[in-house]
């Protein structure tokens, strides 16, 4: 007689020795514990949140308010008598030397670093969703696009202060330089969070590894 094809097979258990043999039809997926989950989900949607930060902070731009001037990355504006802000694209109305080029390049690496992080993000969310041997190394890798966005935002507020230290005040930064700061500092938290938490889970070939080994000493 034929044996039935259509079943799989399973643990087989010698009738005389009492030794069972065991028979894995393909490789299982180790069960990822409530905390992991948990984690990688926080360390997704705080990624999300800085992406949407620095976003709204580079599109409106405006970060400084000294008196009545309005300093920002696409902007300088002036305010007299409770009337509207007259802007100006033009930075070099704002009689500071070198000002247009340091804004420009501040807002070149503040929009590079909100681009990683939109491809870091990308690949966290891929290695979630589609799990394979090949997760841990996507989201090692978005965590590291993370961190080379913590870097480039950085180097945009840094370049702000630095080309306006003469003007700044505690009190004069304004709610979207804030924002900005915010989500730099989301970028360095996330990024480090993921690699550390990768760094601690155990990859998926080691425990098939591991389970052969098991199986094949009994």
């Amino acid at each position: 007689m034929r044996p039935d094809v259509g079943h799989p097979k399973t643990d087989v258990e010698h009738p005389k020795t009492g030794v069972g043999t065991q028979r894995l039809l393909g490789p299982k997926r180790p069960h990822r514990s409530f905390f992991e989950s948990f984690i990688r989900t926080l360390i997704i949607v705080c990624t999300a949140l800085a992406v949407v930060l620095s976003s709204v902070s580079i599109c409106d731009g405006h970060w400084l308010l000294v008196e009545d001037r309005l300093f920002g990355l696409w902007y300088f504006c002036t305010i007299s008598n409770h009337s509207e802000p007259h802007c100006m694209r033009d930075l070099s109305q704002a009689h500071m030397p070198g000002l247009a080029v340091g804004m420009g390049l501040a807002r070149s690496v503040a929009a590079l670093a909100v681009v990683a992080a939109i491809f870091g993000l990308e690949l966290l969310m891929v290695s979630q969703v589609c799990e394979d041997v090949r997760s841990r190394r996507k989201w090692a890798i978005g965590s590291y696009l993370l961190l080379v966005a913590f870097i480039l935002s950085s180097g945009g507020l840094l370049t702000f202060i630095i080309l306006l230290k003469s003007q700044i005040t505690l009190m004069g930064f304004t709610l979207m330089f804030w924002c900005e700061f915010t989500a730099s500092f989301l970028f360095f938290l996330n990024a480090t969070s993921g690699l550390h938490i990768n760094s601690l889970t155990q990859p998926w070939n080691q425990l098939r590894k591991c389970r052969h080994e098991g199986t094949s000493l009994t």
